[in-house]
């Protein structure tokens, strides 16, 4: 029998990526509520019960209201993999970033609650935690991080609005600034995930483009631990990841040789790719991830996460 997958939430942006994702393959049965019903709150109640995996895609508060349901469900060995905010940084959940340490992708597969990370903490967490891990950065280092993402980051009203051709002729930057206030949703995990005990400072931005992402982090190379180097700092994330078919670490000498990065370079796919940038002498370094924020950023996790909790190979 096969396992069945609810997804709820599934007409959200996130929802929809992992419903296309998903599409055509055999070894699930997507469990999905009729267009008519999808405010029928007892036969979604029944879905989260019977289920063999809840893929939550819901604002914070709904995804632990469907907890809760699920949680109270006599019986139910639904396991779930939450995409919004609410769980990534309870002590009970894994942390669904696969490559994030070793045995982390067995965590996974073995979890009943799994917590999709947000798009800038994936990327943040991929720079800063091998570093941290190594000694190389201490876990107070007074760290900025500065990111852009595709307007699909923003849900269904801020896609409509850039979509929109008569409202674009009313948006006059190519991108804005935001979370002005510097606390932006992801720092927790971010800290959490990544060894920091200082918080860092976040500034994130939206471009006027639909999906992709560029993650950046200046450091001072006199201000780590040890002489490190931008050839050292490289070392420690190519052996972080090494045999890792995801997540990429760029030679030093292609990203030397790199003009430009765009963040919409890997739209439409599940990689990631962690550039080490600068000249020797600068005495500076440049960390910048590059993925889609809707594919290892998000949805593309999801389906990840999902692929190791069934031991599927898709």
């Amino acid at each position: 029998m096969k396992p069945g997958v609810f997804i709820d939430g599934e007409h959200g942006t996130t929802g929809l990526q992992i419903r296309d994702r998903l599409a055509g393959r055999d070894d699930v049965e997507i469990l999905s509520l009729p267009h008519d019903q999808r405010r029928d709150a007892t036969l979604r109640e029944q879905m989260l019960g019977q289920c063999d995996i809840a893929i939550l895609c819901l604002p914070d508060d709904a995804a632990r209201e469907a907890v809760s349901i699920i949680d109270s469900t006599r019986n139910s060995n639904t396991r779930i993999i939450d995409t919004s905010t609410a769980h990534r940084t309870q002590e009970n959940w894994v942390f669904g970033f696969a490559e994030m340490a070793r045995g982390q992708a067995d965590r996974i597969a073995n979890a009943t609650r799994v917590s999709n990370p947000g798009c800038y903490s994936t990327g943040s967490i991929a720079l800063l935690k091998p570093l941290i891990d190594a000694g190389v950065m201490k876990s107070d280092f007074p760290v900025t991080i500065n990111a852009v993402s595709g307007y699909t980051g923003g849900g269904k009203q801020l896609i409509a609005q850039m979509e929109d051709a008569s409202h674009q002729d009313h948006i006059k930057t190519s991108y804005h600034l935001y979370a002005l206030g510097l606390e932006h949703k992801h720092v927790p995990e971010i800290m959490t995930h990544s060894g920091l005990t200082r918080r860092p400072v976040f500034t994130p931005s939206v471009g006027r483009f639909a999906q992709g992402m560029l993650v950046s982090i200046p450091l001072h190379l006199d201000e780590l631990n040890g002489s490190a180097s931008i050839g050292s700092v490289h070392s420690v994330l190519k052996d972080h990841y090494a045999d890792q078919d995801i997540v990429e670490v760029v030679t030093l000498e292609a990203a030397s040789k790199s003009a430009k990065i765009c963040p919409e370079d890997l739209a439409d796919t599940d990689i990631m790719k962690l550039y080490v940038l600068g000249s020797e002498g600068t005495g500076h370094v440049n960390l910048v991830a590059q993925l889609d924020n809707l594919g290892k950023g998000a949805s593309g996790a999801a389906v990840q996460n999902l692929n190791l909790m069934l031991g599927s190979a898709n």
